[in-house]
This record gives C-alpha cells, structure tokens and sequence, in this order.
C-alpha cells in the first residue's frame, strides 16, 4: 500500500473504527486512542498491506487487543491500589520549609527565579543565566541578594520565636 493509499485507507476506515471501537471501550476518547496506535503499528507495515487482504480487520484486531491490554493494566493497577492501605496520615511541610517558601514568595519575581533555580534545582549560575537569558553578573547580583533579604525574613521569623527574645533582653 502506498502512502496515498495508505491516507485514504485512514481517512475513511478511522471514523467507522473509532465508532466500533467506542462501541466496546465505551469511552469515545479511549476508542480513538487504541484506534490511532493501531494505525501508527499499520504505518510501519503500510508495504505489506494489500488492499484485497483486509487490513481494516487487522487495525479493528490491533485496536481491540490494545484496549483489552489496556483494562488488564487498569485492572491490575486498582487490584494493587485495593492491596495497598493507605497511609494513615501524611504529613505536611515542616515549620522550616514553610517559613522559607513564605519568604521565596516575598521576593521580587526574578531573585526569586535565581535563587530556585541555583540552590532548589542544583543549576549553575551560568545555566541560570542560560534558563532565564540574564547576564552571568546579574544572576550573581540576584543570588546575592536574594539571599541577604532571605537571611533577613528568616531571621525576623526566628526573632519572633522563644530563643531569640531572650537575647534581645540581654542587650
């Protein structure tokens, strides 16, 4: 089959399968999913097709397989989600990591891009420069302070707490 062949084949088959297909799935978007993987596995085999050697049948066989392989991992995957208790409690983000995303989101939009960028996603400050299309200096420029006014947020929060007052009296 020819690759003008071929288009026509999947222009008028692609309809009549997805409405079979929708038939057994029930579900019209998983129909055409299967249907459009079958004809991607048909594209690879296109020289071997003969129009007299129902190559519809074997799209409709590819497709209906996929959609059976398909529930058999859906099924599967549930069987072991019904197995597997879940936890009985998650915890959230501890009070440090709170107090930190608190001050990411206080900084200016940029330093704040830096600073993630850098320290949370382990760039180097010339893949930083790269990634946000700053010079290397201001990149330096925004990390540095960025992380003075973090400091600073950081100490205020900590001032705020028990430890800290009492050396504020000692003053």
């Amino acid at each position: 089959m020819t690759e003008d062949e071929f288009d026509a084949f999947y222009a008028t088959a692609f309809p009549r399968l997805t409405g079979q297909l929708c038939a057994f799935t029930g579900d019209h978007g998983e129909a055409q999913d299967v249907v459009q993987e079958a004809f991607v596995r048909a594209w690879d085999r296109r020289q071997h097709f003969l129009a007299n050697s129902a190559p519809e049948a074997w799209i409709r066989t590819v497709a209906m397989r996929l959609a059976v392989s398909r529930w058999r991992r859906a099924r599967r995957w549930l069987e072991l989600v019904r197995r597997t208790p879940p936890p009985d409690s998650t915890p959230g983000p501890g009070p440090e990591r709170t107090a930190l995303v608190a001050a990411l989101r206080e900084l200016p939009q940029a330093q704040r891009m830096a600073i993630v960028l850098h320290y949370l996603c382990d760039l180097s400050v010339e893949q930083v420069a790269s990634e946000t299309g700053a010079p290397v200096g201001t990149v330096k420029a925004r990390l540095s302070r960025g992380r003075a006014e973090l400091a600073k947020r950081l100490a205020g929060d900590e001032a705020d707490g028990p430890v800290r007052k009492e050396s504020h009296r000692v003053r």
